[in-house]
């Protein structure tokens, strides 16, 4: 057995254990930490296919951006694990049925390219993985299908942007417009008060000050009562 067979079936089994724990695992955050394993092993059976250009973008693109972001998302929304389980086994005979077709799926199509597979020229498939050849067969065979996924990522964009901003009555958000048109009068209002003479405003201190000090001495003069003991015969 050739060092390629040997680290393909390695990259596979760590990667098929890795997408297996993103379904099983309990903690949001440990299955996206399993699923970065999961394109990290997907990244070492695409260099031993030669596609280098797609195991750099698989790991700067989806590891170092896409997974990363989820990641933090998932750690700052604090999701309530107890409240998502909640009615988990009413579903699951659903999920199953559609889990199942999408293996059925999955199968015919795989059947189907072993079927009529036919051994190519060694060059043909020399340079499968550079950009040049990579981007022919974008822009030319799959352009039908490179346009339709640039407008459903629009779609997604603009829908995004669209329930970040929509009105929530539980949100302090103001128009900057409203801010910059508001006029002195809407946050300002000057009232008149009557004007007291400060001579008068004095004598009061002073009188209320004399108060208390007559009252803090004539309670210092009084003398507390001494209980005196009765003589004994």
């Amino acid at each position: 057995m050739e060092f390629k067979t040997v680290m393909f079936y390695v990259f596979s089994a760590i990667m098929l254990a890795a997408a297996t724990r993103v379904i099983t695992a309990r903690n949001p955050v440990h299955a996206a930490l399993f699923l970065v394993l999961a394109f990290f092993n997907a990244a070492g059976i695409w260099l031993l296919l030669k596609a280098e250009f797609l195991a750099i973008v698989l790991v700067l693109v989806y590891v170092g951006a896409v997974m990363v972001l989820f990641l933090f998302v998932v750690m700052m929304l604090d999701i309530n694990m107890d409240r998502m389980r909640e009615g988990f086994w009413s579903y699951l005979p659903l999920a199953t049925g559609i889990g199942v077709v999408i293996v059925l799926e999955m199968a015919a199509v795989l059947w189907r390219g072993f079927m009529k597979f036919e051994q190519e020229a060694e060059a043909v498939g020399a340079n499968i993985g550079g950009t040049k050849e990579l981007g022919l067969l974008i822009y030319t065979k799959y352009i039908l299908g490179f346009e339709i996924a640039a407008a459903i990522l629009l779609v997604a964009i603009v829908a995004a942007v669209a329930l970040t901003l929509r009105r929530r009555k539980d949100t302090k958000a103001f128009h900057p417009g409203d801010a910059v048109r508001v006029k002195r009068n809407d946050r300002l209002r000057i009232v008149k008060m009557a004007t007291v003479d400060q001579p008068a405003i004095d004598a009061a201190a002073k009188a209320a000050a004399l108060a208390a000090a007559e009252a803090q001495a004539g309670s210092a003069d009084v003398t507390p009562p001494v209980a005196v003991p009765k003589e004994t015969k």
